[in-house]
This record gives C-alpha cells, sequence and structure tokens, in this order.
C-alpha cells in the first residue's frame, strides 16, 4: 500500500508514523524464539539429569515428530498458527518432553534391575502408561473450563487449550509407540558414547537419591513442623487472595501514547494550533515522534475522527517507558495549570492486543443522575454539586464539565399576542433572516466559507435590528422588540443507560470505597440528584470471581479423573492437596514483585493446578503398586519418591 501510493503520487512524500504491524511480527518471532531456546535448553539440561548421552538424543527426535504431527492436526482441525496457538504449543512441549523422560527413565531403571533389553522396554513403557493417560486427562481437563469463559476470552482461549490438548495427546502416543522401539535399537549396542557419559558423570556428581532421602527423614521427623507449614500455605493462599489487586489484564509497558484535549472554551483553529505549539515545545527534545490532528478532520475511511475546532489529538513517541510517564504527567500539569477549564485523556495508541483486551473504561465511574426536572437551574446545580466533589476529592484531578456556549432567542409571547403577530410568522422571519441568502459553504482545510448573494457579515444583533416582521393586520414591526438574545451554557455531551440520562465523573482510583463514600455524602446533602457506580475495577472483580469458579470446576474434574484411576475417595485428595500449596507461592510471588491478579495470571494459575499434580500421580501410582507387591508403606513412600 505505502509502495503503491509512492507510484501513483511521486509528488507526494509519503512517511509511516505508526506501524503496528511490526508488533505482531515481534511477537511471533519472540514465540518462536522462546520455541527453539526452550527446546535446546531442555536438551542440555537432561544431558546433566539423565547421565546419558543416547537419552537425550531419543526425546531430541521424539519431541520435533509430536510437533509435526500436531501442526497435521491443526490443519485438519483450521487452527491457524497465531500468537496463542504458539503459546499453547510452547507449553506443550514442555510437557511432551516429561513424557519422554518418565518412558525412557523407567525403562533404564528396569534395565538396572536386570531385565533383557526388550523386555525392559515392554515392561518399563506399561508401567507408566496408566499414570501418564491420567496425568495427560487431567492436565486437559483444565483447560476445557477455560472455553467457556465469557466473551472474546473464550474465544481467543480456546485456540490455546487446543493446541496444549493435542500437543499431549499426541506426545502420549508417541511416547509409548515409536520411543521403546527407538530405545531397544539405540541400545542395542552398549559401546557408543562410552567416553562421553563417563565424562557427563564425572561433570555431575551430584547424588539425587540421597539428597531426596534426606528430606524424606527430616519430614518423617518433623511432622509437627511440616503440618504447620502447610497450614501457614493455605493462611497465606488466602490472605494474599485478597490482598493482590485486580485487572482485566497485566499493566503493558509503552513508549507510546494519545492525549485527546477538548480546551472546553470558543476557539477557532488558529488559536487551537497555538496552544497545541506552546504545549510541544517544551517537550519537544523528549519526543522520537509526534503529530497531531488540530479540530476537525477529514478522513474518510477514519470514524473516530469526530471532534470540533476546539479539539485536538496529540500522538507522542518516547525512547522508553519511564520517559513516556514522565511526558504524560509533564502534559497533564501543564493543562491543568494553564487551562483549567480543559478536558484531556490519554489513550493507547490501537494495535491488535489493546483493540482486543484494551481498558477504556475508567476504574470508576460515578453515574449523577438529577431526580426531578431542575428545567433551566440544572446546569447551575450540577456544576455546584461538580465543585463540592471535587473540593471533598482534592489529591484527584476530576475533569471538568465540558460545556458550550450557545446563543438562545427567547420571544416575547405576551407582547407578540398584543401586537397580534404570530409566532410562525416570527420564526419563519428569522429563518429567512440567517440563512436566506446563504446557498452553499466552500470547505478549504479547517476554513469554512459560506457563499452569500449579496450584503455582508452581520452579527446576530445587528440582523435583528435591520429584520422586520409583519403582523397580520399588515402592520411591520423591528423584530427586536419581540426577541431577547440571551448567552446560555449547554452540555456539549449527553450519556443515557437504561438508567435514563446521567453525567459521568471518570475517577482513577485503586481503592474506590473511600472515595465512593465521599461522593455519596456530598450526593446525600445536595438531595436534587442520585449516584450509582460502575466502572472496570467492578468488572474486573466479576472476571476473577469467574475464573475462581473455573479452577473449582477444574479441581472437580481432576478429583473425578483420579478418582476413576486410583478407584479411591481419598487417594485424590492427597494428591489435589499440593495445590493450594503452590497458589500460595504463586500468590506470594506476584505479591513481591508488584504484579496483579488478572486474566493471565489466573489463566496461569489455572494452568498450573493441572501440571503440578503430574509428579504426585506418578509417585502415588508407584507407591500403590509397591504395596501391591507386598512392600511396607515407608519402603514404599522411601522407593517411590526415588524413582
Amino acid at each position: 500500500m505505502y509502495k503503491r501510493q509512492q507510484e501513483e503520487y511521486p509528488e507526494i512524500n509519503f512517511t509511516i508514523t505508526r506501524d503496528q504491524t511490526k508488533l505482531l511480527d515481534v511477537a511471533i518471532q519472540n514465540l518462536s524464539q522462546s520455541l527453539f531456546w526452550g527446546m535446546l535448553l531442555a536438551f542440555v539440561v537432561m544431558f546433566f539429569f539423565l547421565k546419558d548421552v543416547k537419552s537425550p538424543i531419543l526425546i531430541g527426535i521424539s519431541v520435533p515428530v509430536s510437533i509435526i504431527i500436531c501442526l497435521l492436526f491443526f490443519h485438519l482441525l483450521a487452527i491457524s498458527i497465531n500468537i496463542i496457538s504458539l503459546s499453547g504449543l510452547i507449553l506443550g512441549i514442555g510437557l511432551m518432553i516429561d513424557n519422554s523422560i518418565i518412558v525412557i527413565d523407567n525403562i533404564a531403571q528396569h534395565r538396572e534391575m536386570g531385565y533383557p533389553l526388550s523386555e525392559a522396554c515392554v515392561k518399563g513403557t506399561n508401567e507408566v502408561f496408566r499414570p501418564l493417560l491420567s496425568s495427560v486427562l487431567t492436565t486437559c481437563a483444565v483447560f476445557i473450563p477455560l472455553i467457556f469463559l465469557s466473551g472474546i476470552t473464550g474465544a481467543l482461549f480456546y485456540d490455546q487449550a487446543m493446541a496444549i490438548t493435542i500437543g499431549l495427546f499426541v506426545s502420549l502416543v508417541v511416547s509409548i509407540s515409536l520411543l521403546p522401539v527407538l530405545y531397544r535399537l539405540f541400545y542395542l549396542k552398549e559401546n557408543n558414547f562410552k567416553r562421553l557419559n563417563t565424562l557427563i558423570k564425572r561433570l555431575n556428581r551430584f547424588d539425587y537419591e540421597k539428597i531426596y532421602e534426606k528430606g524424606f527423614h527430616f519430614v518423617l521427623r518433623k511432622q509437627k513442623i511440616t503440618l504447620l507449614l502447610f497450614f501457614v500455605c493455605i493462611a497465606a493462599t488466602i490472605g494474599l487472595f485478597y490482598l493482590l489487586p485486580k485487572s482485566s489484564m497485566p499493566t503493558l509497558s509503552s513508549t507510546e501514547t494519545f492525549v485527546k484535549i477538548d480546551w472546553n472554551s470558543p476557539i477557532n483553529v488558529e488559536e487551537n494550533k497555538s496552544r497545541m505549539l506552546q504545549l510541544i515545545a517544551p517537550i519537544q527534545n523528549d519526543l522520537i515522534d509526534y503529530n497531531a490532528f488540530v479540530g476537525q478532520q477529514q478522513f474518510l475511511l477514519n470514524n473516530n475522527t469526530e471532534a470540533n475546532t476546539a479539539e485536538t489529538t496529540l500522538y507522542n513517541k518516547t525512547s522508553s517507558p519511564v520517559k513516556l510517564k514522565e511526558l504524560t504527567l509533564a502534559i497533564s500539569n501543564y493543562i491543568h495549570k494553564k487551562y483549567p477549564k480543559a478536558r484531556h485523556q490519554f489513550k493507547e495508541v490501537d494495535n491488535v492486543f489493546n483493540s482486543i483486551f484494551s481498558e477504556d473504561e475508567a476504574p470508576l465511574i460515578a453515574k449523577i443522575k438529577s431526580v426531578t426536572s431542575l428545567a433551566e437551574d440544572q446546569n447551575t446545580e450540577l456544576k455546584s454539586l461538580w465543585n463540592t466533589i471535587q473540593q471533598e476529592l482534592p489529591e484527584m484531578n476530576i475533569q471538568p464539565l465540558a460545556w458550550e456556549e450557545n446563543s438562545m432567542l427567547l420571544a416575547d409571547k405576551e407582547k407578540m399576542l398584543l401586537y397580534n403577530v404570530s409566532s410562525e410568522v416570527v420564526y419563519n422571519t428569522l429563518r429567512s433572516a440567517f440563512n436566506e441568502k446563504e446557498i452553499l459553504s466552500l470547505s478549504n482545510n479547517q476554513q469554512y466559507t459560506p457563499v452569500i448573494l449579496g450584503g455582508e457579515d452581520n452579527s446576530i444583533r445587528e440582523v435583528l435590528n435591520k429584520t422586520q416582521v409583519k403582523a397580520n393586520d399588515s402592520t411591520f414591526f423591528a423584530i427586536n422588540d419581540f426577541i431577547t438574545e440571551l448567552k446560555i451554557e449547554n452540555l456539549k455531551t449527553i450519556t443515557s443507560g437504561k438508567e435514563g440520562e446521567f453525567y459521568a465523573m471518570n475517577l482513577a482510583v485503586t481503592n474506590e470505597k473511600p472515595t465512593m463514600e465521599k461522593i455519596k455524602e456530598v450526593v446525600a446533602k445536595n438531595r436534587l440528584f442520585d449516584v450509582s457506580f460502575e466502572g472496570s475495577i467492578f468488572k474486573n472483580r466479576a472476571l476473577i470471581k469467574e475464573l475462581m469458579i473455573v479452577l473449582i470446576i477444574t479441581l472437580v474434574l481432576l478429583y473425578f479423573i483420579l478418582a476413576s484411576q486410583f478407584e479411591s475417595l481419598s487417594l485424590p485428595l492427597i494428591i489435589l492437596i499440593e495445590i493450594p500449596i503452590a497458589m500460595a507461592g504463586a500468590f506470594g510471588l506476584l505479591y513481591v514483585f508488584g504484579y496483579s491478579l488478572n486474566l493471565m495470571s489466573m489463566i496461569g494459575i489455572v494452568v498450573m493446578s493441572g501440571i503440578i499434580i503430574n509428579d504426585s500421580i506418578l509417585k502415588i501410582d508407584t507407591i500403590v503398586q509397591l504395596q501391591q507387591q507386598g512392600t511396607g508403606l515407608l519402603k514404599a513412600l522411601l522407593v517411590a519418591g526415588k524413582r
């Protein structure tokens, strides 16, 4: 498009000021790099922990095979490669590696027990198939409720849920079918990589079994302390949930912003331009790029440019998010100090992410509505109430009401009846006096020039003085004798909802309760108005509650899946008790690093709930098998943990 415009209009120099397609390219590139580095790092780590060269190579073969099959299913199910599906695939790769490690390690353990290679492959795979299937089902069960989230959220995370589900089932099939065959082929000859295996074992001399055994004995000796720590974690989970701030999306860093300014006074385009240049002058050196849309715009392909001559939209781009924060503060202070009546609002620059997830709504909106008809006194009373609220909340810069000044011609009906002058005649005479000679209007950028046949520009007062009106008895009177000109202020915009007409006061607050109480007190004293509240704070809490319901449904699904596997009602509870402990850690780190409970962090916690129990499922399954073979409980606990 850009190149075509340059070719068609070579005499015009075209430049791109805001290219939001780069955001998508960078996001896809970052996810692709994460996919590559995740696989590479996992491959390196496996060399040290498995202490064998062949095992990581086996996993290095199984993971690409699983990904290729996953992409085939993506094609069959019409799932595109996008940010959401790629993030799901990245998460799925970690789980794919888990399955492969478990199968390979269990085969290796059976070989250490003295089983022949072929029998070890069969027994090692069969032994872990049931817990692996259970792990896959429990992890997939976590994502099923996410699909049923309301709005765009549920639609978006459908791709992620499907990507992980496909990845897990494909990985399971590859792990139990391809891996045992490859393991047997790789280990038919034992002499390969012997020196390299020895080197790896020398580099990694940690005895993980001894470390586990020491921890196991410590827990058994300090059971009361362990139980106390467990209850502390439960209490921390509950407390941190209420302490953490709630939002719909995490705060994203940005280096660019829009500021929409309404000078809230009857100024022309030249004055608007002058004010904008004065605003930009002191901050110009801190900007990488900026441009301003002054007054009314005439872009046919943009329906968001409605503005009058007293409004401006300024685009700013800085070198860093910190600079942007300083810049927005400087602009706000400048406008509040020099133009206290002006209204301004900072908005995110449009891109694919904030178009879907952005919160245009203020955190708290006080919806003030009149409880009785105030007629012409309404504006005065509303101004008084607005000022009183501002005085009660001095720490907040409440945007002033947007007013526009109009001229109103008021007819003296009693005088018109006395002189037998018809109101219809007066109306038609005024309409003719103001519009009769204008045939069209020429528009040149911001200049609007009326084309008038004859005559000259006159003020309203001059037109009224020169115009005469004809009475019913054919007598002519000066229309000025029946008309009074009044200067009035009206609200520039009127907002209406299901509760009727109201006046919205947008408030940027984090703790809404004190602010709501003060506003309620002020409005209660006035008695002419009533107030109700809404805003993103309430919607965010509703979203968190919805996600908590999803988490509860997930836990119920996990319980029934585990109960069916172990044929027990108590063993699933032992496994699921791990989740609140893990949530204490998750909430704690969110609190320490200053993050909020939002859509992304809650989905992370829901997903975590399905993943962290995988090891517990394997351990409990091994304990049950050992007990069935006649092993005592304590020994079964120790041996299962080691394995």
